[in-house]
């Protein structure tokens, strides 16, 4: 049920690209336990300075294979297993030449009465499909 949105750097192929999306939707489902099939990605790239990205203090520099991924997903996960996606994010990423300082995720947490998966219709209030983690 995540939705993930995918930031790059334009200058990819194609099947980076599709490697980046497929390496991330494997740790989600790893991590997560999502169902292979319940993949919603939107992956975008961007011109390199259209981009900022810095190292919040933190003393590295990003270069131009910044992938930046927001992952939108209901709220009841612990921090342990937060961490662990981050670090199933990071590590399947760097199996793509892609470095931890060029990985940037963020994970923005909602509900299920914040669903619509099509025909103006809320499933998960419904009852149409069960609420993941109950």
């Amino acid at each position: 049920m995540p939705l993930v949105r995918i930031d790059l750097v334009r200058g990819r192929r194609p099947d980076e690209v599709r490697a980046v999306a497929d390496a991330t939707h494997r740790a989600l489902v790893e991590v997560l336990g999502i169902p292979e099939r319940d993949r919603f990605q939107i992956v975008t790239e961007h011109e390199g300075d259209h981009v900022v990205a810095l190292d919040a203090g933190l003393g590295f520099t990003r270069t131009d294979r910044l992938v930046m991924i927001q992952i939108f997903t209901q709220k009841g996960r612990t921090t342990q297993v937060k961490q662990r996606l981050f670090r199933a994010v990071a590590q399947r990423l760097g199996t793509l030449g892609i470095g931890g300082e060029d990985v940037f995720v963020s994970v923005v947490e909602n509900g299920p009465q914040d669903w619509s998966f099509g025909f103006g219709r809320a499933q998960y209030t419904e009852g149409a499909l069960p609420v993941p983690g109950r």
